[in-house]
């Protein structure tokens, strides 16, 4: 028996994380509350930097900051309903000193229900924007030209 959580896997410069929508995802009618995209995609984005090799809770525990979602686009495309399965596609765009944008969708076989831009920035314990470590910026942009295998 296998106990640990599933984290998603790396597949042509991108992060792949299925799931499945449960009846707290959905509103009365059975389609998906527009925020548990939200959700969805931040457990996506979390478990890519996790598969990744980035330590966030870590980093926060040693006070050397958090990211915070600063700016969101989102479009949403058709509804996503009770039982589908759905897969979050998440890819690396561009990558700063102290931010960087993660180019999210979330799909259900071939059709696109939402996609998404995320830009996070890492802050300081003082709330300001903080520089990333080298490590994760070569790290994302590992990831954006080819993903990790």
């Amino acid at each position: 028996m296998h106990d640990t959580p599933y984290s998603g896997r790396f597949e042509a410069g991108a992060h792949l994380f299925a799931l499945r929508v449960y009846f707290e995802d959905t509103d009365a009618g059975g389609v998906v509350y527009h925020a548990s995209y939200l959700r969805f995609m931040e457990r996506a984005r979390s478990d890519m930097m996790l598969l990744a090799g980035i330590d966030q809770r870590g980093a926060m525990e040693r006070g050397e900051g958090n990211y915070v979602v600063v700016e969101m686009g989102l479009r949403y495309r058709a509804p996503g309903r009770l039982d589908d399965n759905l897969l979050v596609v998440s890819r690396m765009g561009n990558i700063r000193g102290a931010s960087c944008v993660v180019h999210q969708r979330v799909m259900r076989g071939s059709e696109t229900l939402v996609e998404a831009d995320v830009s996070v920035a890492l802050i300081g314990s003082d709330g300001r924007p903080k520089r990333q470590p080298r490590h994760w910026i070569e790290t994302f942009e590992s990831l954006k030209r080819d993903g990790l295998n």
